[in-house]
């Protein structure tokens, strides 16, 4: 085949992505303080965009609603895949799923009620701000029952903590202020570290970890000698740690993963910062016949096109310049009222999707939430995947049982069969565990939680029931036990 230059016809397809596109996919990530920021910056540059509460004028359409449940609606509209392909593009490509955590405490839903609010009564805001609790309250908390000297030491102790849970304030000077012996402050100091979190009123990195170490009852010979000798670890000189702790390379291999496990500074979680105000993107109402769900309208400000201003400046002198910067400035703003319609649309359309299928959780409460994938939800308002994971990114629902990320509500069946069916919520499941755990009498082993949880339904493997013991931050049988111990309880 001889080589040369030749000129070829070729014919292929490439997704081209205009302004328009990008911001109208940009626009379904954006939460409603986001908007509202961004409605602000367009009004400053837009001429012809005007923020109203009137209904008087035919540019801005009506908030969208739905209704869940024994009602006859007409179909929704296009779909956001629609508008985004009505702008040049074409179905957007899927977008890796991040599950978040919900905006409210999973343990504390249980006592929520349930009850059912009028289609007319207003939500209260008020209600959704909570205390953090610092260290030192937590801690003195756990400290009611101590009294005497020994208490009073304890306390003094607690106060001097930093805010990484370490006592670096020698403890002669905590005994000599308090008129206390050093023996004294120590056994002050014990009951102070038995506390939760481990490793808390530690004076250095090796006490901390040891203190961990026996709370998890992990703290043997080997694991001794192992703490004794961070500076080895650190080094990397792990044969010097076999020969001192006298295990072999499994052996060390597992020990050391225990100790990465811990944390070096146990106070850290208390540490305050500054509480942000969630603004709820989507209310869910109870109605007699199923739910209300609707767009916070009161957070957004409603965005007409000025059609008479528009009429004014085109009947006045220009050139060609203003002519084609008036024209843009039309088509920009008819373009946005219809983006942040159809935004608000598929907005209503996922968050009615999902409260039709979480039924049971409004209802009841966490204890009947249902999996959920992002494709079911996607299938029933027949968007993309990727369209319901921007959708519920940084959203918030409101109702009558508090304020929930709309990512909550998502999540894989635990006990699930191959294809991904049945099983119960992870949700459910840590619900379940906190129950039976604040209601247990006797502290209850992992083992006895199985059966437990086997007997209300929930089909769960040991190494499960820690997993999510642990993720809800409740400790094992054998530190519930020693709090117990401490309350004066048996």
């Amino acid at each position: 085949m001889a080589l040369g230059p030749r000129i070829d016809l070729r014919q292929s397809q490439s997704l081209v992505m205009t302004p328009q596109l990008q911001q109208a996919i940009k626009l379904l990530a954006l939460s409603n303080v986001e908007i509202e920021a961004f409605i602000a910056e367009e009004l400053a540059k837009n001429p012809l965009l005007e923020a109203t509460n009137s209904d008087d004028e035919a540019d801005a359409p009506a908030p969208e609603a739905a209704s869940v449940g024994d009602s006859d609606d007409d179909p929704d509209p296009t779909g956001s895949d629609e508008l985004i392909a009505g702008l040049g593009g074409s179905e957007d490509q899927p977008l890796d799923y991040d599950s978040r955590e919900a905006a409210l405490d999973t343990d504390s839903l249980s006592d929520l009620g349930g009850g059912s609010g009028s289609s007319d009564e207003a939500f209260d805001f008020d209600r959704l701000s909570a205390n953090e609790t610092s260290l030192s309250e937590y801690l003195l908390a756990q400290l009611h029952g101590l009294s005497g000297s020994e208490g009073m030491l304890a306390v003094a102790i607690v106060q001097e903590l930093e805010e990484t849970g370490y006592l670096t304030t020698p403890l002669d000077e905590i005994a000599k202020a308090m008129g206390a012996t050093r023996p004294e402050a120590e056994r002050a100091l014990a009951q102070v570290q038995e506390l939760d979190p481990p490793g808390v009123a530690a004076r250095d990195l090796a006490e901390c970890l040891a203190l961990q170490a026996k709370a998890a009852d992990r703290y043997d010979p080997a694991m001794a000698r192992l703490i004794a000798n961070l500076d080895l670890l650190a080094k990397g000189q792990m044969a010097a740690l076999k020969r001192i702790c006298g295990v072999d390379d499994e052996d060390l291999a597992d020990m050391v993963r225990e100790l990465r496990a811990y944390d070096p500074k146990p106070g850290c979680r208390f540490a305050e910062a500054p509480s942000e105000s969630v603004v709820p993107d989507v209310l869910v109402r109870q109605l007699r016949g199923g739910w209300a769900v609707e767009l916070n309208t009161a957070a957004l400000p409603k965005l007409i096109v000025n059609r008479r201003y528009y009429t004014e400046l085109k009947s006045g002198p220009q050139n060609k310049a203003s002519k084609a910067w008036l024209s843009e400035c039309l088509a920009s703003a008819g373009w946005l009222v219809k983006a942040l319609d159809q935004r608000a649309r598929t907005i209503v359309k996922v968050a009615s999707a999902i409260v039709e299928r979480q039924d049971g959780f409004f209802r009841e409460g966490v204890r009947n939430m249902k999996p959920l994938t992002l494709r079911e939800v996607a299938a029933a308002v027949e968007v993309h995947e990727s369209t319901v994971s921007r959708v519920t990114s940084n959203k918030y629902l409101l109702c009558d049982r508090g304020m929930f990320e709309l990512k909550y509500f998502f999540g894989s069946g635990v006990g699930a069969d191959e294809a991904g069916e049945g099983g119960a919520a992870a949700e459910a499941v840590k619900s379940a565990i906190g129950k039976l755990i604040a209601a247990e009498r006797e502290i209850l082993s992992d083992d006895t939680l199985v059966d437990l949880l086997k007997a209300e339904g929930f089909d769960l493997a040991r190494r499960t029931v820690a997993k999510y013991r642990e993720a809800m931050g409740i400790g094992s049988s054998i530190q519930r036990r020693r709090q117990r111990a401490m309350a004066g309880g048996r």
